[in-house]
């Protein structure tokens, strides 16, 4: 039993996963800011569009 738990304490793959988990947290808040920072100006360039294409039909 007590060698079971050594093995248990000793391994790393919870540990991998954690830092995985970490890293693609990381990457979504940094498109998260990405985003967020280049929103005003893609909200402006599709309303630009949308009159555009509403001033084009008949």
């Amino acid at each position: 039993m007590l060698a079971k738990f050594k093995h248990f304490l000793s391994g790393e793959s919870g540990a991998t996963a954690i830092e995985y988990g970490l890293i693609a947290a990381l990457v979504a808040v940094a498109i998260i800011g990405a985003l967020t920072a280049l929103g005003v100006d893609l909200t402006a360039i599709f309303t630009g569009v949308s009159s555009e294409l509403q001033d084009a039909t008949p």
